[in-house]
């Protein structure tokens, strides 16, 4: 019977500091051995020794002007009264930049200070200096003088500089070769992903870290999934620390779980240098070494795994290629909403950024381990010291970019209700203007306004049923905006419903039938239009919120209420017809509402904003939205009405 390892539960976690100190002190003076290559095909590789001329540049004296080669001393005593003649060919000798001057020659006199004769003479008006209008021996690069110093990262300017000096070939650190191997039982290759069921996964995470690894100047070898066995992990562990790599990964498994062998692996054939780094995410990271090779184990949940590796993997490659880890560029914010965090962890929040009013405002995303979406969506990361217990609105943080710093000023930050019309907006903000980049946070319709309030969005999404009128925003806006001027535009109408599941299992006609004790309901955040639109649907059949089963399930998107249904998490939830028809969902109408844009004066001639107005008043925005289902989008770009903060005007 196969003996398991006992199981390790992160008895002695370090911090992240401690566990980068330890890793530092045992890696940062490994390095990978040396190769030679072709100067011309080393761009980016590192110096593992310094590199010296093999030639002068330029190896002759050379004329640095067009004009004609002379001997300065036979060009004394030149002026505008009395000129020098020289006859060509004996001691003036016509030349164009870079051609050698011929024996004796010291200077050239430049074309436009010479007149030719008819004679074969040219006449001079000013003496020539020595050298002058000459590029010298060694001017630029002597042979035998150093160029490059050792641990130097080679850039284009550098590959001219040792062609130039007749080095043809350069001593460069062997790129990193990085073990990458997937753990699971469960995972399955991508091109297979038609075939997955339940309990399948994707594997992703191994071109992800292989990305990764590259982008440190590595060359990973990402290997094909394995089982959650130990003797499988026990085999890929010797197999990797005999091979040729320079560094091993491994992706899951990494954890206290009964199937999480690695840490205890890793101690077994070497030496378990840190189990458990008091990080959010990435606590299960393991670090150690096997037979003299560096040993991650990477979480396998992917926020958790690329953050570990920038911490641990990152500044391992680009030590041992000779560099210093290169700093990450961050930048000054605001804190758009209250951020909690535990104490005794150190947490990495996904955050999107838009300078609004002057302020760079950071807007924090969804904080799950395994939502990689959090990444692709984010601007910046933001980092919470362990000894603080979160961040309060307003508060300025350093938020460490994941787009370039001039992409900021492009940015337009959007908070509040989702809806699919959104994502068709960005794509075609992206399409006409690839600079500008929209930032959406999902935060309901009432968060959407509170975000206007604060000046922390351009503009918010929002579609806050009035219950008493049937009206859409208005009386919101009154109660939450004093003082602060919008205009509200019009972006669709569209159809809000049940989703469930296709054919209708449970034979479910509508609202009413919420409150069978047999169907199970997904709900929408607290302060989200389409939660308001159903408690007022609830209240007229006479149903409290604690008679549906599911009530205080949440979501915060459509999609996300449409993948409960189809996953059978759920039997039901509300959302726009457009979800339903993007999982092929049964659908059964409840009302149709009005979503608006909500635009603060502050923003309307912003020409990002103008663009915006320009695209959702265009036919081609319509027809795509038209083909997604449930809208109608025949006033889209209306404005609805222009809130001067006290009173409206031009209220449709």
């Amino acid at each position: 019977m196969e003996q398991k390892p006992a199981r390790n539960v992160y008895l002695k976690m370090k911090t992240l500091e401690e566990a980068r100190a330890i890793w530092r002190a045992e890696t940062q003076d490994r390095r990978c051995p040396s190769q030679r290559v072709a100067t011309a095909a080393s761009l980016g590789r590192v110096t593992a020794r310094p590199v010296v001329a093999r030639r002068s540049v330029p190896h002759y004296h050379g004329a640095a002007m067009d004009g004609f080669a002379v001997k300065a001393r036979e060009s004394f005593g030149a002026s505008e009264v009395s000129p020098t003649r020289l006859r060509i060919g004996e001691s003036a000798f016509a030349v164009d930049t870079g051609d050698a001057l011929p024996q004796g020659a010291d200077a050239v006199v430049m074309i436009e200070h010479v007149e030719i004769l008819p004679a074969g003479e040219i006449e001079i008006r000013s003496a020539a200096f020595p050298w002058q209008h000459v590029r010298k021996v060694g001017e630029d690069i002597v042979s035998g003088e150093l160029l490059l110093p050792q641990n130097h990262r080679l850039r284009p300017a550098d590959l001219g500089a040792l062609l130039a000096a007749g080095v043809v070939e350069i001593e460069v650190y062997r790129r990193p070769v990085v073990w990458i191997q997937p753990t699971g039982t469960e995972l399955i290759p991508a091109e297979r992903a038609a075939e997955a069921g339940p309990g399948h996964i994707i594997e992703f995470n191994g071109r992800v870290l292989a990305g990764l690894v590259e982008e440190c100047g590595g060359a990973p070898v990402v290997r094909e999934a394995i089982p959650d066995d130990l003797e499988s992990i026990r085999r890929f562990l010797l197999e990797a620390a005999s091979s040729e790599a320079d560094a091993i990964l491994i992706n899951a498994g990494s954890s206290a779980g009964s199937e999480d062998y690695t840490a205890a692996l890793v101690g077994d054939l070497g030496s378990v240098l840190v189990h458990g780094v008091t990080m959010m995410p990435g606590k299960p990271t393991v670090l150690g070494i096997i037979q003299g090779k560096p040993v991650v184990g990477v979480p396998g949940y992917p926020v958790s795994a690329i953050l570990a590796f920038e911490q641990f993997g990152r500044p391992l490659l680009f030590g041992l290629q000779g560099l210093p880890e290169p700093p990450f560029v961050e930048v000054d914010a605001v804190m758009g909403r209250k951020m909690p965090s535990r104490l005794g962890l150190e947490e990495f929040v996904r955050v999107i950024l838009g300078r609004v009013q002057g302020r760079l405002v950071a807007m924090p995303l969804q904080r799950g381990a395994g939502i990689i979406t959090s990444l692709t969506r984010a601007d910046g990361i933001l980092r919470i010291p362990q000894n603080v217990e979160g961040v309060d609105v307003d508060e300025g943080v350093r938020v460490r970019l994941l787009r370039g710093e001039g992409d900021l000023d492009h940015s337009l930050v959007m908070i509040g209700s989702h809806d699919n019309t959104i994502d068709v907006l960005a794509n075609e903000l992206k399409r006409r203007d690839s600079r500008t980049h929209l930032s959406s946070s999902n935060v309901g319709s009432l968060g959407g306004l509170m975000a206007i309030r604060k000046g922390q969005a351009h503009l918010a999404g929002s579609h806050l049923l009035e219950t008493a009128t049937g009206e859409y925003n208005f009386s919101y806006i009154e109660r939450y905006l004093k003082g602060v001027p919008v205009r509200v535009v019009q972006l669709a109408m569209r159809q809000q419903g049940l989703l469930v599941k296709p054919g209708n299992p449970l034979g479910i006609r509508g609202i009413e039938d919420l409150g069978r004790p047999d169907v199970s309901f997904v709900n929408r955040q607290a302060g989200a239009g389409t939660r308001i639109l159903l408690d007022h649907f609830l209240g007229r059949h006479g149903l409290k919120a604690e008679a549906v089963h599911g009530y205080d399930q949440e979501e915060y998107t459509h999609m996300s209420v449409a993948v409960n249904v189809l996953s059978g998490r759920a039997d039901c939830g509300m959302a726009i017809h457009a979800a339903a028809r993007a999982l092929d969902l049964d659908f059964i109408p409840v009302a149709e509402e009005r979503y608006d844009l909500i635009i603060p004066e502050s923003s309307w001639e912003d020409p990002r904003v103008g663009l915006v107005l320009e695209i959702v008043g265009d036919d081609s925005f319509r027809s795509m939205v038209r083909e997604m289902g449930g809208y109608d989008v025949g006033a889209s770009g209306r404005v609805m009405g222009i809130w001067d903060g006290r009173e409206w005007h031009e209220r449709a």
